[in-house]
């Protein structure tokens, strides 16, 4: 491929930036409208960020008027679900200026408002939808119009491993991208991938909210809340984003639920979570155990156990437990206060859903 301009650009290396699904859409869009001159083996499309070639996986002419293509959304250095995705697009030529890019089978269908899309409309982003368009417009013959139809494969079942069914967007993936590349590991687009949770809440007329850390926390203040799905927010490892967003959104009082593995290192200033950034697992749950009044042998117990349901464990033997995680949610409402505009309330839980805290 032809797109060195934009790795010495952004200083990338080849294996450490793909494309969005935005991008592909509109290539795979473009690429069909080719298709009724002919075979297609690449196009060039223009992004935010500049021209870029894509190979195209597959082209044909069904008829006089109309093509399909896809481009496959080509592999880089990155977890994405998406990747290897292929996105097809069905277009027929009409004798009417204008384009109308619609949202077929694996392509989600907005149902909540707070997102950029309108409710009822296909999950296609702006940014998406422009390139789309202006692609199409550069090329279409004079006086011609067209009608796209963008479909995703599989999309139904990707749509499951995303935040999509708690965003409301049903039936299949969004198609997305800012700038029609994606970065390896792009911590912005993760992070606005979750702030979206709080923005259809917000649509919604919440102004409490529950914020748990993933699937687990969910599956809990599910069983132990009577709250609307809405309220509930996973944040993933993004504790002080959220929090924050949540803060800027205008939202009153947030719960903080979840297992103490994760949650607890709130309490510690800890607001990234993910493992590699920062644990003190063990520092946390000894030093608060210490001012419980546990003696030192506990306190070797504690820095001894191997996991968090251990020390809960160890806790739990000597009389402690409530104590412990009474402390802890004391101080983790106290730094977040001190942080973010908002009331809390902390429920920390075992894996079984008891709760740790009274």
């Amino acid at each position: 491929m032809e797109n060195r301009a934009i790795l010495d650009r952004y200083h990338l290396k080849e294996s450490e930036y793909g494309i969005t699904t935005g991008s592909a859409a509109t290539a795979a869009a473009l690429a069909a409208l080719f298709s009724l001159n002919g075979e297609v083996k690449e196009v060039k499309i223009n992004t935010p960020l500049g021209e870029v070639i894509l190979d195209v996986k597959h082209s044909e002419k069904l008829n006089s008027c109309s093509g399909r293509a896809s481009v496959v959304k080509y592999p880089y250095d990155d977890p994405d679900v998406t990747i290897n995705l292929e996105v097809v697009a069905e277009l027929i030529l009409k004798n009417e200026p204008g384009i109308t890019v619609k949202g077929g089978d694996g392509v989600g269908t907005v149902t909540k408002p707070g997102l950029q899309v309108p409710v009822g409309c296909p999950a296609i982003n702006p940014t998406p939808m422009e390139m789309i368009v202006s692609n199409l417009e550069s090329h279409l013959p004079e006086g011609k119009g067209a009608e796209v139809t963008i479909i995703v494969p599989h999309g139904k079942e990707l749509a499951k491993r995303t935040l999509n069914p708690r965003l409301g967007v049903v039936g299949g993936i969004s198609i997305l991208g800012t700038t029609g590349f994606a970065r390896s590991m792009n911590l912005k687009s993760y992070k606005e991938s979750y702030r979206c949770q709080i923005d259809v809440a917000v649509a919604g007329g919440y102004e409490y909210l529950v914020f748990v850390p993933g699937n687990i926390g969910e599956k809990i203040a599910k069983q132990l809340l009577d709250i609307e799905e809405d309220q509930i927010v996973q944040m993933g490892n993004f504790v002080g984003y959220m929090l924050d967003e949540a803060s800027k959104k205008g939202v009153k009082q947030i719960m903080l639920l979840g297992h103490a593995g994760k949650l607890i290192k709130i309490s510690a200033g800890i607001f990234n979570t993910k493992h590699s950034v920062a644990d003190g697992r063990h520092e946390i749950i000894a030093s608060h155990a210490a001012l419980q009044g546990a003696d030192q042998q506990v306190v070797g117990q504690l820095f001894k156990s191997t996991t968090t349901e251990d020390m809960i464990t160890v806790l739990e033997e000597n009389g402690l437990k409530t104590k412990v995680f009474n402390s802890i949610a004391k101080k983790m409402k106290q730094l977040c206060s001190s942080k973010f505009n908002m009331d809390f309330e902390v429920t920390i839980v075992n894996m079984e859903g008891e709760i740790l805290n009274s």
